[in-house]
């Protein structure tokens, strides 16, 4: 099949650079997560927020309540940025909440690498997640409003990509410095923190506004010029702009209201709602956060030798899912089957690591396992659950209501790692429940559950433009007919329309007549 030459990579540059800079919010995202997770089971660290403990296997551990507040403050504050993302958007647009992003990232790092108390570490912890929910809310709404369909899920399989790899840096440089004695060995990985924002505060000026806010808020001749940037030459941006607006016009026809009340308003947009709630969400329901927040302090307690080292090859595995994803997103990336199978995979397998290591706990042996099916786990993980459910979450809202919509199912998704993160220390760490790796018998009902819903509601939206979307949700298609809908476009409905309102009045001036 020969490509056309406004479909290569090469036409499409610009928007590759563009769409590359603010994936780096999803890369500083994930290696704050790799980084804290490593932190917990560092014994420098541990010397300053934690307490002897002779029967742990490194002298030293940290109390259930310090844990969960590290761990859940940040997915907390993330919570609350993403959730008002509808209200942000009002008046800053995608650039702007990023360039905020940076600076409350760099204000959080000053707080926690300045202190040895717990409550500025908490209140530090709170307020990167203020900066994490707005990376990755704000990213993926520029990444949605700014790429081809053709390209849209290659971006945010990418976008996945950047938070597994960052998570991989972040236990890389865990792991180098974990031996480190004193504070250094935790300083160390804090410092890189500032890295991502300070080169982001600089890339977000050589990239223009996401064309869809702008022609949202009324800004046509702006949005037509950011279309010119992002789309290769000679392509009918003015055409493209039509649409857009036309489809905007359309969705206001049918609900005039823009705010967080209308995203329940209508039968439409509430499905459109509860769809992107619930496919976001379906990633919390795999115990995912569970394995990435808490690897290293898990494998430690299960007396799995090195934890670090195998920290590194979870993430490492995680990653190549992830680039394997990528190469077939564009072309068979169908969302339904792929997210019901990894969710049934990711299920089983933590229902195996539990079972295993509850008939022969403690072991060497039965640590080996643990690690290679954890390993199994990610794979499954990063390559068929993580990237499909943030695509759902991203594709399906409304195009009026995408801030408030997105931005209302990355906070429901915060929220369920938040309660993951909170609640997972109850069950794993030795002084609480100790059930360790036992805790996967709670996941494996959650995945399936959530992989029955994904099959019978998601529907498949795979190679079709956002307006398009507008339209089969419009047409209230069960979810198993949208793949094979044709649509026919939001100018030729409203031409349908104009016609059958000038037939009426004809009709009516007629018998008037």
């Amino acid at each position: 099949m020969v490509i056309a030459d406004t479909e290569t990579i090469i036409a499409n540059r610009r928007v590759f650079f563009a769409c590359g800079v603010v994936i780096l919010g999803s890369f500083q995202y994930g290696v704050d997560f790799g980084l804290i997770g490593g932190l917990q089971a560092m014994k420098g660290f541990l010397e300053v927020f934690g307490f002897r403990a002779p029967k742990s296997p490194i002298g030293w551990n940290i109390n259930t309540e310090r844990q969960q507040l590290i761990s859940s403050l940040m997915t907390l504050g993330a919570f609350i940025s993403s959730g008002g993302a509808g209200f942000m958007a009002i008046k800053l647009g995608r650039r702007q909440c990023l360039w905020l992003a940076c600076a409350l990232c760099c204000i959080s790092n000053i707080i926690m690498m300045a202190t040895d108390k717990i409550g500025p570490l908490y209140a530090g912890r709170f307020i990167n997640g203020l900066a994490n929910g707005c990376f990755m809310t704000f990213s993926q709404l520029y990444i949605q409003e700014s790429s081809p369909a053709k390209y849209r899920g290659l971006f945010l399989t990418i976008f996945s990509v950047g938070t597994s790899f960052g998570t991989l840096i972040g236990t890389i440089v865990d792991f180098a410095t974990a031996k480190k004695p004193g504070k250094a060995a935790y300083l160390i990985p804090l410092g890189i923190i500032y890295i991502i924002p300070a080169f982001m505060t600089v890339a977000l000026f050589f990239i223009p506004e996401s064309p869809r806010w702008l022609l949202l808020r009324g800004r046509r001749e702006e949005g037509v010029k950011s279309l010119a940037i992002l789309r290769p030459d000679g392509t009918d941006v003015e055409d493209e702009a039509a649409v857009i607006v036309a489809a905007i016009e359309h969705e206001m026809e049918l609900s005039s209201g823009v705010g967080i009340r209308d995203v329940f308003a209508n039968p439409i947009d509430r499905r459109r709602t509860i769809i992107a709630v619930c496919g976001l969400t379906s990633q919390a329901a795999s115990g995912s956060m569970f394995v990435i927040a808490y690897k290293a302090y898990f494998f430690t307690m299960a007396h799995v030798s090195n934890p670090f080292a195998m920290s590194c090859v979870l993430s490492t595995v995680g990653l190549a899912a992830l680039l394997i994803n990528s190469l077939i997103v564009i072309h068979w990336g169908r969302r339904r089957v792929i997210l019901t199978s990894g969710l049934i995979i990711c299920g089983v397998l933590q229902l195996i690591i539990a079972v295993v290591y509850h008939q022969n706990p403690g072991t060497p042996q039965t640590g080996k396992v643990i690690v290679g099916i954890t390993s199994l786990y990610m794979f499954a993980y990063n390559g068929a659950v993580a990237p499909y459910a943030w695509l759902t979450g991203g594709e399906i809202p409304s195009q009026r209501l995408r801030s408030y919509t997105f931005g209302l199912a990355t906070a429901m998704g915060f929220l369920m790692a938040w309660l993951t993160q909170y609640t997972a220390p109850y069950f794993i760490n030795p002084s609480a429940l100790d059930w360790g790796p036992r805790y996967g018998f709670i996941w494996f009902p959650s995945a399936c559950i959530a992989a029955l819903w994904v099959f019978l509601f998601l529907p498949e939206v795979k190679g079709r433009r956002l307006e398009e979307i507008d339209e089969m949700f419009e047409a209230r298609l069960s979810a198993r007919k949208f793949r094979k809908y044709v649509c026919v476009g939001p100018l030729r409905l409203m031409e349908e329309k104009l016609s059958r309102t000038g037939s009426k009045e004809n009709v009516e001036h007629d018998e008037k007549v």
